[in-house]
């Protein structure tokens, strides 16, 4: 057997905090160009593409689908199917959706199951590792892939490795939480225990049966959300009414630390999870010093430093800094030592409890048809740049609270406008020229071009935020709300 009957499993509906400012919940790490050419979801997904491979089938949420299947179409990949999920059940329902899906047309067909905001430079060697595990994953097996390690690592729970081998796998003794600084360099110096990486292959057929065996609860409520699913645009919408009696768990729990037939592969190749600052700047280039400068950073006199601007618009300057990671947006700045890194979820959750907006949205928001970011924000008027895509249209909307004026700089502009869906007129509006939309009007713009649009809006009124929107025609088919 080969590796072109393995069909990737994306999972990319996560938001991460151990990253911020650079992300956020409203665009997660997996999403940006973190470290490398392209963003960690776009790596992931060319890692396991090409010859050897199905198309991907890739799980996320609403927010996050047309990021993705953008982020893929840049990438020069067509998924094989995009599973939306109501709500985030961690990676247990999420990976059994896929297997129950797959299963519906080739129960014997092998997944694997891959995060899509890992860090891996070797992807050839990664590839000859996973294909090392095949023969176990067609006998039966759940194979989970564990890496060397190369240091007493607190930060990744363990696998423990039994004796023998078979089909080119290894026996798993058993799972070990994340250690203390002992126990890691304990188990480094012991040589049998590898980093959990999470990665896991196995057939379809054989993940739902052991979801069948110790958590048959879960196999119903998905199997009847998969039945029930919805096909929107080029999405699949699980039920959701069946998804939320789903446990809200990890497949680690639910399933890995309880089945007898887990089988592991070595991977020896560099990789990492990225898992915060510190992880960054170990897989930056580095200079002398141990120093790492992304985007507008200059180090003076800096040692065992992570310097990142990630505006064009702000330069980043460290003078004598040692073991500092400084981080520098438009709208948020991060200064820390970096032994405390690990803590920032934490400092991301008392900024959540008093009510931050920076705590998880950015000041550019993604949308189907482009992005806008906010310039400007005061109680009474807001002004927003806006980029379109070519051939893309915003919904047709009306808002109750805001009028808006829209002043074209590149491009042109069609604006639909007018006080009822009866009366609406058309016109093109050209570079320099701007056109406005009174309060309670009904209006779309779209870009006729075949480059990006970009406008400059400007709008006034007694509320400005983004779910004063009522939709009555999108090409994207979303409903009402902020995003739909």
């Amino acid at each position: 057997m080969t590796t072109s009957d393995i069909t990737p499993v994306i999972l990319c509906g996560g938001s991460g905090t151990r990253l911020w400012p650079v992300s956020r919940k409203s665009f997660p790490k997996q999403f940006i160009d973190l470290i490398g050419e392209g963003s960690l979801f776009q790596q992931s997904s060319k890692r396991l593409s090409g010859k050897g491979f199905a198309a991907p089938l890739v799980v996320t949420n609403s927010d996050f689908r047309f990021i993705a299947t953008q982020q893929l179409h840049d990438a020069g990949i067509t998924p094989g199917a995009v599973l939306i999920e109501p709500q985030a059940r961690n990676t247990a329902p999420a990976l059994l959706a896929a297997a129950v899906l797959m299963a519906q047309s080739n129960p014997a067909a092998l997944m694997l199951a891959a995060p899509s905001d890992h860090y891996i430079t070797q992807a050839d060697a990664f590839c000859d590792s996973i294909r090392r595990g095949v023969p176990a994953a067609t006998e039966g097996q759940i194979v989970t892939f564990g890496i060397k390690p190369d240091r007493p690592e607190t930060g990744y729970g363990y696998l423990e490795l039994g004796d023998g081998t078979a089909n080119g796998a290894l026996p798993l003794k058993r799972f070990v939480e994340k250690p203390q600084l002992a126990e890691a360099e304990r188990m480094l110096a012991d040589g049998g225990y590898l980093w959990n990486a999470g990665i896991f292959m196995y057939t379809a057929q054989t993940l739902i049966d052991a979801f069948a065996e110790h958590a048959p609860d879960m196999l119903a409520h998905v199997k009847a959300a998969v039945d029930k699913a919805v096909p929107d645009l080029g999405f699949l919408r699980l039920d959701p009414e069946e998804w939320t009696k789903c446990e809200d768990i990890s497949v680690d729990f639910a399933i890995m630390e309880k089945v007898s037939n887990l089988s592991v592969v070595a991977h020896e190749g560099d990789w990492s999870d990225l898992g915060g600052w510190n992880a960054v700047h170990q897989h930056a280039d580095r200079d002398a010093d141990g120093v790492a400068l992304q985007g507008g950073a200059h180090a003076v006199e800096c040692k065992d430093t992570l310097l990142r601007s990630e505006s064009g618009a702000v330069q980043l300057v460290g003078l004598g800094l040692d073991n500092i990671v400084a981080v520098a947006m438009q709208d948020a700045v991060l200064v820390a030592d970096r032994r405390r890194t690990s803590t920032l979820g934490d400092v991301v959750k008392q900024m959540r409890a008093a009510s931050v907006f920076q705590a998880d949205n950015f000041p550019k928001d993604h949308r189907p048809w482009g992005f806008f970011e906010t310039l400007i924000l005061s109680e009474s008027f807001q002004v927003k740049r806006i980029v379109v895509n070519p051939g893309a249209a915003l919904s047709l909307q009306s808002h109750k609270h805001r009028s808006e004026h829209w002043i074209v700089v590149v491009g042109t502009a069609k604006v639909t406008v007018g006080e009822t869906k009866d009366s609406l007129n058309v016109q093109m509006v050209h570079e320099n020229e701007s056109v406005y939309i009174p309060l309670g009007a009904i209006h779309r713009m779209e870009n006729p071009g075949d480059t990006p649009m970009e406008l400059i809006e400007v709008q006034t009124g007694d509320y400005l935020g983004e779910d004063d929107i009522i939709r009555y025609e999108d090409v994207y088919a979303r409903g009402q709300g902020a995003k739909g």
